[in-house]
């Protein structure tokens, strides 16, 4: 296989890999950046706080099926580029609004919710790109290397997102967003590998193909335990996530750098967790692997709850560390299970399945977060989260991924049959046979 390393001598991965550090540094920067906006800037109650990530993640819900649909017929380098140049122009209103001083919570929410819908069609375009780009045996190491990007703009993201915000104002922080995605999309243009045009279906049906997408996903029993303990996770991970910057700030009283200080600490594990996955799949198997890091996302989320002023900050970082380890290590192991597994005329309708279900719950989380955290307070909202996370680990463990140790060679779907199926009991598991 190739090397992780080997991966970037690839000249056109290397520029899709750099566009994304690049749209991923935005995106986190704006994770920060937007609710200390709110909280600070603009003195937004809890509630209109967690409305923010609910309008940017509520694209899941409107789009995201047809996304997929849409992705299988056309070529992703374009629709990669177009997302970029519009979040870019969205993200620049931000910093011209408060300069006229004319910023309301309003225009926040309108630029949050439309850049989310580019973000739905870039992310569906970013994951079905690689089958089209590199071999098969490179998905793995690619994917590890594009999960490294999550863990350095998580992390720089996260602390420079707290510095910036003290020093330039949280409006032109979001504004340099926009700097962020207009370079990403320059290096997406200088791609030079011809990427084929799908082959046009013989009777375009826009609802059978998103039928044929939930199909497979759900009817696989190895993809649809993963859809469902994702959906939870995320679920959950909105809820707590929607109040903890107001948590930090109004609670611990923490100011922005410290915040992003702290953050940065924790998640320097997701550095360090991309590095690391290949080796942990190949000495526990992917599906164990997988199994062991859902148990420390639940873990690690509800680590969260028992932050505090002081000394009690530790608890926050190491949760974090925890968190942005096993996130990672399950982002890869998910994405390289989900491509081995899905035809690849299915990628971008299974993606955007995948996808929808499971960020379809984060607007959904959200608001939730927000209203128990109005009706029972910050803290009791970051415990209830976190066991709830832990609890959507059962999906996985009453799954056939329990007594596998390796994800077992694809069943190419039939036309009249989408649904694959496992190996029978008696036939030994690819990594058995070997």
């Amino acid at each position: 296989m190739t090397s992780g390393q080997g991966i970037l001598s690839h000249p056109d991965f290397r520029r899709l890999w750099t566009a994304d550090l690049l749209s991923q540094l935005g995106i986190r920067l704006g994770m920060t950046a937007a609710p200390l906006l709110a909280v600070i800037t603009l003195n937004a109650t809890t509630l209109q706080v967690s409305l923010l990530r609910t309008c940017e993640t509520a694209a899941w819900l409107l789009l995201g099926l047809f996304a997929g649909a849409w992705i299988d017929r056309m070529r992703c380098l374009p629709v990669l580029v177009i997302a970029d140049l519009g979040r870019a122009l969205l993200f620049a209103s931000i910093p011209v609004a408060a300069w006229f001083g004319v910023l309301t919570l309003t225009q926040l929410y309108v630029v949050l919710g439309l850049a989310g819908l580019l973000t739905v069609m870039f992310d569906v375009a970013h994951n079905a790109y690689p089958p089209r780009l590199l071999a098969p045996e490179q998905l793995l190491p690619a994917n590890a290397k594009l999960a490294g990007n999550h863990s350095i703009a998580a992390v720089v993201g996260a602390g420079a997102g707290g510095f910036l915000v003290q020093w330039l104002t949280a409006a032109v922080t979001l504004g340099l967003n926009a700097v962020t995605f207009l370079w990403s999309a320059l290096w997406l243009r200088s791609i030079r590998t011809p990427e084929p045009r799908p082959a046009p279906a013989e009777q375009p049906d826009l609802r059978r193909e998103i039928g044929e997408g939930l199909h497979y996903v759900f009817g696989h029993p190895l993809l649809r335990p993963i859809v469902l303990n994702t959906t939870t996770t995320m679920l959950f991970q909105a809820a707590s996530g929607a109040v903890m910057i107001v948590f930090l700030v109004r609670e611990i009283h923490l100011s922005p750098s410290a915040i992003g200080l702290l953050s940065m600490i924790g998640l320097l594990g997701a550095l360090v967790a991309s590095w690391f996955t290949e080796r942990l799949s190949a000495w526990l198997g992917d599906a164990r692997a997988l199994l062991i890091a859902s148990v420390g996302i639940g873990v690690a989320f509800t680590l969260q709850a028992l932050t505090g002023p002081g000394w009690q900050l530790v608890w926050y970082v190491a949760a974090t560390l925890l968190a942005a380890i096993c996130i990672i290590v399950a982002y890869i192991l998910q994405m390289s299970i989900r491509q081995r597994l899905c035809p690849p005329d299915l990628q971008g309708r299974v993606t955007a399945t995948m996808s929808f279900v499971s960020w379809g719950s984060a607007p959904i989380g959200s608001l939730l977060g927000g209203i128990t955290a109005t009706l029972l307070g910050l803290r009791p909202t970051i415990w209830l989260a976190g066991l709830a996370t832990l609890l959507g680990t059962a999906w996985l463990f009453f799954s056939p991924l329990r007594t596998l140790r390796s994800i077992p060679a694809p069943t190419p779907p039939q036309p009249a049959d989408l649904e694959p199926r496992l190996p029978s009991p008696e036939a030994p598991l690819p990594s058995e046979a070997e």
